[in-house]
């Protein structure tokens, strides 16, 4: 039977079935190409070019500074506004007015609308409106469709410029600030962090505490809030970002319609002073019926934001430490190892004109109290004592790496940056320079970070829980008998 050049089958049976069969080809020398992970390596690609939008910058007639990124990519537009002034420009006696302004922008009214008519606007066009403040600065932001953005930014100019103060939406305000405070002790975590504040930075705007005397009807009479809103929201101290649907020249011919309203600043604010912060070591007692212990341990960071190999290291160090999550040092051994907490983590601020604090967190139980704090020590002497390994350092460099494309998610999130980064007097390339820096750091950096800054016989160190449940008495960490503290803000 005679068969089909190179296909190995019956030529008289194929023709039979009715069948064609196919002629293999004849073997070759050319080496086949690779197959599986071979050809996944052997792929190759151009290098990556990442070129994120820069915004735009120019100056309005009245001497505003804008920031601008056009984006056609939906009808929308977005506008946000940061003025600097917050609790930290004035003194204690206001801490309820300047956090009560924001609030009473937005739900307060105008000198023509009323509140509801105000909601009702906003309701309406679909309008996004917000007000804020916090340490030494205010905000607000506004997005709109396109076709109604002439409208909201005429409301937002009204709502900021001729604010009514309606009194019923002022008591409003003071109910329920009055209630959150009344309830503050209810909360263990909320009511360690400030009281440990409180204890790191005194009588400085990073450590107050409202309390209900701040809250008397006197605290929020119409003179005090016009004071605080006019030395605000005014000229020089204003910052803006528009991002969206909208012509760069549409978008300054607009501001320049509505910012033209904006007056002139009354004074320049004073610069605020840096906090005195607590340096000696010592045990803290909030006692609370409870079965678990809330703990935070920490002492003066020594660090400021800057372009230092300090700051960075001190950025790694902090992840390695506990700010990492399941990575880190404090929940791998606090949790996972002792079985101690849920959770534990670090903290290690770094503001740019003063030192922060460093420090860790943990909620326990009653009876393991002592345990997880000596723990926690343990843990902060053993990265002094030796460099974290090669995989610790390079595991957090390559997360802060991997996060970077997530700083710019959208326009407005890249012109708020820039304006954030204004404001604060850092380099329109600090991301750059701190991913830059972060890449740089080495486990010595880290070792040497933790032994100039961290000194673990000189931790504040404050417990809210019953100290009729704990494993050992508190004076067994070597402070003698823990200081019993009244959290500030509690009703009587």
């Amino acid at each position: 039977m005679s068969r089909g050049v190179g296909s190995g089958c019956p030529s008289a049976l194929l023709v039979a079935l009715g069948l064609v069969c196919f002629a293999r080809p004849a073997p070759s020398a050319q080496q086949a190409p690779p197959v599986g992970k071979p050809a996944i390596e052997a792929l190759r690609f151009p290098p990556l070019r990442f070129e994120p939008p820069e915004p735009v910058e120019f100056r309005l007639r009245n001497g505003v500074k804008v920031f601008f990124i056009e984006d056609h990519s939906l009808p929308l537009i977005y506008l946000s506004a940061r003025f600097k002034g917050g609790a930290a420009h004035f003194d204690r006696g206001l801490i309820a007015v300047t956090t009560a302004v924001p609030a009473l922008l937005r739900n307060g009214g105008t000198r023509s609308l009323p509140p509801d008519s105000v909601d009702a606007l906003i309701e309406l066009y679909a309008l996004d409106m917000a007000f804020g403040s916090g340490g030494q600065s205010s905000f607000s932001s506004v997005s709109a469709l396109t076709r109604h953005f002439d409208l909201a930014l005429e409301l937002w100019a009204d709502m900021i410029l001729n604010p009514h103060f309606d009194s019923t939406q002022v008591e409003v305000w003071r109910g329920r600030e009055l209630e959150t405070v009344r309830r503050r002790p209810d909360s263990p975590s909320s009511l360690t962090i400030s009281e440990f504040n409180h204890l790191m930075f005194g009588d400085h705007p990073v450590g107050w505490i409202m309390e209900p005397e701040d809250l008397e009807p006197a605290d929020l009479a119409e003179p005090r809030l016009r004071r605080v809103h006019r030395e605000i929201f005014c000229r020089e101290n204003l910052l803006l970002g528009i991002t969206g649907d909208v012509r760069q020249n549409d978008a300054r011919a607009k501001l320049e319609r509505v910012l033209a309203k904006f007056p002139p600043c009354p004074r320049e604010l004073p610069h605020p002073l840096a906090p005195r912060i607590r340096r000696e070591g010592g045990v803290f007692l909030i006692p609370k019926a409870l079965n678990q212990s809330t703990v935070v341990v920490g002492q003066p960071g020594g660090i400021r934001q800057g372009n230092t190999p300090d700051f960075f290291a001190s950025r790694v160090a902090n992840s390695i430490l506990g700010a990492s999550g399941f990575t880190s040092r404090l929940l791998s051994r606090v949790r996972s190892q002792k079985g101690y907490a849920y959770s534990a983590s670090s903290f290690w601020t770094a503001p740019l004109r003063y030192e922060g604090v460093v420090g860790a967190l943990t909620q326990t139980k009653s009876e393991t109290t002592v345990a997880a704090i000596r723990l926690i020590r343990e843990i902060i002497e053993e990265m002094r004592a030796a460099p974290p390994t090669d995989h610790e350092v390079s595991v957090v460099i390559d997360d802060f790496v991997n996060g970077f494309v997530f700083n710019f998610e959208d326009p407005a999130q890249i012109v708020s940056r820039r304006m954030a980064y204004m404001a604060e007097g850092l380099p329109f390339n600090w991301l750059e320079l701190f991913l830059d820096g972060i890449q740089k750091v080495t486990p010595p950096d880290v070792h040497g970070v933790m032994r100039r800054y961290l000194r673990p016989d000189s931790l504040t160190i404050l417990v809210v829980g019953d100290s009729t449940k704990f494993d050992e008495p508190l004076r067994a960490l070597g402070f003698g008998a823990p200081t019993i503290i009244e959290p500030k803000g509690v009703m009587r």
